[in-house]
């Protein structure tokens, strides 16, 4: 403990939303230090790989890079698809983060979602330890949210949180700091954008990329029907002529074509309330659904789940940074900390 106390004099503890999407990094005593998409582009010259950018700077060359660089995005579902490339990623989020050189390697507590295997678990804090850190701790994500909310998790009453990342929707009912009923579905905003991706092609033969089906969805995508009709004039390539064309595409058709995905949010919040004992859900009808995550931005996605379920649904303030703040303010709290870690 005393080790801990000295330690923690000297060294910058961080937590780090490790998304699909994007990840968020948080110092203490600092606040949110980085909000980067999850890409890294490399470049390759025969067996030997060189990270050439990291973050905003990856992103940008999506889809518009020669031959011998890619960008990649190392995260898929919400675990590790390339350990190599994720370590290269996280050490340029940790150095960033220590802008100053301390002799003492930082403490990191990273969320995962859920359903994470034991395979996972290991790439996930293996690939933390290789990058810098000197101690890493594993939270799960809608366990990390419902503390960024402000749910009182410690408490013996039921809070549920729906947290919908870029490549996973955690839903989860909390109580005494322990996960009573979850589900774990990998599907999030990334499928969505595939759903767009390919009505575009399959009603107007046009190919588009999925930073353009992205645009589409935080534009005028809706889960709802809505009031405003919206429209948007979309760019990319004719699959018949090979040529660019532009379209115009209507909110009405995208909400159909979002359906799939949306649809399996909700069929996992009604497994979760099926799953959770009765007592809690009488605390749930009372204090309704809470949802974070940069996905439960989607227009109307509250008011198509209250909908469905019969029960309030509201989005918390700052959903897509709810995560990485739960995240950091249990490195406030070390007893809380081990006491919703995963082992």
């Amino acid at each position: 403990m005393l080790f801990d106390w000295v330690y923690g004099l000297f060294s910058n503890d961080m937590a780090i939303d490790l998304g699909t999407a994007t990840t968020l990094t948080y110092v203490k005593g600092r606040g949110i230090v980085a909000h980067e998409p999850s890409v890294v582009a490399v470049q390759k010259k025969g067996s030997t790989k060189r990270v050439v950018a990291v973050g905003k700077e990856a992103k940008e060359m999506l889809g518009r890079t020669p031959g011998s660089i890619t960008a990649i995005r190392p995260m898929k579902d919400g675990v590790i698809a390339d350990f190599e490339v994720t370590e290269a990623m996280m050490r340029h989020f940790i150095n960033r983060a220590h802008n100053r050189q301390t002799l003492v390697k930082p403490r990191i507590v990273i969320c995962v979602p859920s359903g994470i295997t034991e395979v996972e678990k290991r790439a996930v804090k293996d690939s933390a330890l290789a990058a810098g850190a000197r101690e890493v701790f594993l939270i799960e994500e809608p366990m990390a949210a419902a503390i960024g909310a402000g749910l009182p998790i410690t408490e013996p009453g039921g809070n549920m949180v729906v947290d919908i990342g870029g490549g996973t929707a955690e839903v989860a009912v909390i109580s005494l700091a322990g996960i009573v009923a979850c589900k774990s579905i990998r599907v999030g905003g990334d499928k969505i954008d595939e759903a767009i991706v390919r009505h575009v092609k399959r009603k107007y033969n046009l190919l588009i990329g999925e930073r353009t089906a992205e645009r589409i969805k935080i534009q005028i995508g809706t889960a709802a029907p809505t009031r405003n009709f919206m429209t948007m004039e979309v760019k990319g390539r004719d699959l018949v002529g090979g040529i660019p064309k532009t379209i115009v595409v209507d909110s009405e058709e995208i909400r159909e074509a979002v359906s799939e995905p949306v649809a399996a949010i909700v069929e996992a919040v009604r497994l979760v309330l099926e799953a959770a004992p009765p007592e809690l859900c009488a605390d749930i009808v009372d204090k309704g659904i809470v949802l974070t995550g940069g996905g439960s931005q989607l227009r109307n996605l509250d008011v198509l789940l209250s909908d469905e379920t019969g029960l309030p649904c509201f989005v918390c303030d700052e959903p897509e940074f709810a995560v990485v703040l739960g995240t950091g303010a249990v490195l406030d709290e070390l007893d809380l900390l081990r006491e919703v870690a995963l082992q």
